[in-house]
């Protein structure tokens, strides 16, 4: 049992570093190089394969937490 939670939690693990590599990169344009990126930060929706990666890192970062409690649950006894 185990050997199976830890053989799951480097699987997500990997997954996750593909995830986060995945992501689109954040470009920097001239209003927000001007204006410190405050202005339009948080008004736009993140829509398509942005908010498709987000969503699949942030399920992939709940299962690397709960395989690490099991294993550290596991490893107690």
């Amino acid at each position: 049992m185990y050997n199976l939670f830890m053989t799951l939690l480097i699987i997500v693990s990997i997954l996750i570093v593909v995830a986060t590599m995945m992501q689109p990169q954040k470009q920097q344009d001239a209003l927000n190089a001007l204006s410190g990126g405050a202005v339009f930060s948080g008004q736009t929706k993140k829509r398509g394969f942005e908010a498709f990666m987000e969503k699949v890192t942030s399920v992939l970062l709940v299962l690397f937490f709960v395989f690490a409690i099991v294993l550290a649950y596991l490893s107690s006894k």
